[in-house]
């Protein structure tokens, strides 16, 4: 913005005129000390206006040059920056600032109504369509924040504060007067009303926006294209909002994308989301939820770092106090094409649904499940997923497809452990423990037994509690294998140096606050410094968690070494060498046994039914080279071989940490 302003000259104001400019008040309009009014033509001015110096060159798409300027447009009670360029405005602009290097060509109106707070503080009902988990939304709004408001109802005076909190910014960011920051474009696009514009933001052909916030960077530029309508809404940085998406009532997070077709009211979607085509009512979706498909309605659920099968449907109400019934979808579900959940329901982490099921199941405790339909039953398979290639893949994609680019990252995400974790292992332990009780009261008569209201196989019982000893083998191993690798040890006092742990584990559990792992009773503890006044605004609890977030391998350790010692019923101070080569050998079996199956999945990719519909005009040879040509071999898979080398390189390591503690007693 210009420093420096000025009256208009008399020679100023008689070759506006001449250019086809008009204005209420010429008195009222101040510029830049360089101003040049070659460049403004066809303007009419009302109220208050300012503007900067206009000297630049503006490159547009395909390379075509335009000086900066004003053309065509009428402008009221506005600041604007240096070298902007403004043309073609149908209606007006009114009541905004605009900084430097601003692009809005093409636009019919863009203004500001009276005091708003640009979407922040909208209420948005996630979860539940009847209300009670009501979030409201502003520019900084982490997955964990919310996670806190939409879930931790039940202590009343921490909801409380915190919604004081945002109150106090939402009133700090009210305004009867728009920004548009420096660097925004905006071209070819209907109505922007009570919109604040980000820093490099492109909007290009939207549609509609009322009554919202559009942040960005120009690090991460937020994109918001053809034919969108949004209201009452917060979208950050490095979003993207496409191809006739409709949104009321939402919360975009950073890097999220929503297109085609996408519908969306009453949801929040934080980090990495991907929304196309299908709908989303009361949708609160954390990191990495994805919804690709036609003919998918998600509906009062809470998932993260989850995949919506095609036709995913889901009902929240049985037409009886209406809809007031929620579902829960922990980290890493899925549901398979066509699926349907009747809610209430919960399906445990890393859980897989296939087919249509009206049990209001609740399967947390029993992660890495699937949940099928068999003769119209709800059949439950306990941890069989620990043993498929899809959950392999996704934990090793998302630190992948992380797309936020902007430095300051809202939301809170632990990419280490994405699948084996303190969260899902605890689950583990009483799994286990679940499915032994099941075995020992087994009706001898029967094929299957009741877990609520699903079915479990008889022969799925032993599988299961086996696959989920080898998952906690695996993942008490992987933190052993990794603490070891990192330290020198000689001796046996070096050894239960190494092992010893600083920190006091949790008795309470771990939670996933959407994405954030954290000891429970640490959260507790920052929920009663909320409740105390002792953190007393927003950013204060962001900082808390930042600090867990920092301390996860600390805590993750202190834990870690908590359940070694229930194993070797002795204190870790205590422990043996041949107690901790015990301790390997079991992690070398489990991570032999379980890569073993996820290859034995996999292979079914290249068998000879996963032919069909190649080299559809010769015999079988040429089948066989044709699905070669496109998919590849089985050998040569490079997901195969890194499951291959992975076996290869945890047994080497076994062995030679093993030979190196054994000469420690």
């Amino acid at each position: 913005m210009a420093s420096d302003i000025r009256p208009l000259t008399k020679n100023e104001i008689s070759q506006l005129q001449n250019q086809g400019c008009s204005s209420s008040d010429w008195k009222n309009i101040k510029v830049a000390d360089r101003f040049n009014p070659e460049r403004i033509k066809s303007v009419h001015f009302s109220g208050n206006v300012e503007i900067g110096e206009l000297e630049k060159t503006i490159t547009f798409y395909g390379g075509l040059r335009k000086p900066s300027g004003i053309i065509g447009a009428a402008i009221h009670n506005c600041k604007i920056g240096n070298n902007v360029y403004i043309s073609n405005v149908s209606n007006y602009i009114a009541n905004y600032t605009i900084e430097d290097d601003v692009v809005i060509d093409n636009v019919d109106l863009v203004a500001v109504d009276g005091e708003s707070g640009f979407g922040n503080g909208t209420e948005v009902s996630v979860l539940n369509e009847g209300g009670g988990r009501e979030i409201p939304i502003y520019d900084h709004l982490t997955a964990q924040i919310a996670y806190i408001l939409a879930l931790y109802r039940h202590r009343r005076k921490t909801i409380e504060n915190i919604r004081k909190m945002i109150s106090q910014y939402v009133s700090s960011v009210t305004s009867s007067q728009g920004l548009i920051s420096s660097g925004a474009q905006i071209s070819n696009s209907g109505t922007l009303k009570n919109v604040k514009v980000g820093s490099c933001a492109v909007i290009e052909g939207a549609a509609r926006l009322e009554n919202g916030t559009i942040n960005s960077c120009s690090e991460a530029p937020t994109y918001i294209g053809q034919a969108v309508v949004a209201e009452d809404f917060i979208i950050c940085s490095g979003a993207q909002v496409t191809d006739a998406a409709i949104l009321s009532k939402c919360f975009v997070g950073q890097a999220t994308v929503l297109g085609r077709q996408f519908s969306a009211e009453n949801s929040t979607f934080f980090a990495n989301c991907e929304a196309f085509h299908g709908e989303a009512c009361s949708l609160f979706a954390g990191p990495y939820s994805v919804t690709h498909h036609k003919s998918t309605l998600l509906i009062a659920v809470m998932c993260s770092f989850y995949n919506a099968g095609s036709g995913t449907n889901q009902s929240n109400h049985m037409y009886k106090l209406g809809p007031v019934h929620q579902g829960v979808l922990e980290r890493g579900s899925k549901t398979g094409s066509y699926s349907y959940l009747l809610w209430p329901a919960r399906l445990g982490a890393f859980s897989t649904v296939i087919g249509k099921h009206y049990a209001r199941f609740d399967t947390s405790g029993l992660p890495f499940s699937q949940v099928l339909e068999s003769e119209g039953k709800s059949v439950v398979v306990p941890a069989v997923n620990l043993g498929t290639v899809g959950t392999v893949r996704d934990a090793d994609k998302w630190p992948k497809r992380d797309k936020r680019k902007d430095p300051q990252k809202m939301d809170l995400i632990n990419f280490k452990s994405l699948a084996l974790n303190p969260f899902t292992v605890q689950k583990m332990f009483a799994s286990r423990q679940i499915l032994l009780n099941l075995q020992a009261n087994f009706d001898k008569e029967s094929n299957y037994v009741n877990y609520g209201e699903l079915y479990l196989d008889r022969k799925n019982l032993q599988k299961g509690i086996e696959l989920y000893q080898m998952g906690i083998d695996k993942y008490l191993g992987d933190c052993l294998i990794e603490r070891l690798n990192n330290n020198s040890v000689e001796n046996l006092k070096q050894l239960r140096a190494v092992l010893a742990s600083d920190t006091n584990p949790e008795e309470a559990g771990w939670v996933d606050m959407f994405g954030l792992l954290a000891p429970e009773q640490t959260v507790e503890e920052i929920l009663k410094s909320v409740e105390e006044e002792t953190l007393k605004t927003v950013e204060q609890i962001e900082r808390k968690f930042q600090d867990v977030y920092e301390r996860y391998p600390e805590y993750e350790w202190a834990w870690v070494v908590k359940q070694i010692e229930r194993i070797l019923a002795k204190n870790i101070e205590k422990a043996t060498g041949k107690d901790i080569t015990g301790l390997i050998a079991r992690w070398k079996k489990a991570t032999e046994t379980l890569n073993g199956l996820i290859l034995k999945d996999a292979e079914k990719e290249f068998a000879a039914s996963s032919m069909t519909g190649y080299g559809l005009d010769g015999d079988e040879k040429r089948k066989e080279a044709d699905f070669r040509m496109v998919r590849g071999s089985y050998e040569e898979n490079s997901f195969v071989r890194s499951i291959k080398n992975d076996t290869v390189e945890k047994g080497e390591i076994a062995d030679k940490l093993s030979a190196k503690i054994a000469g420690c007693d």
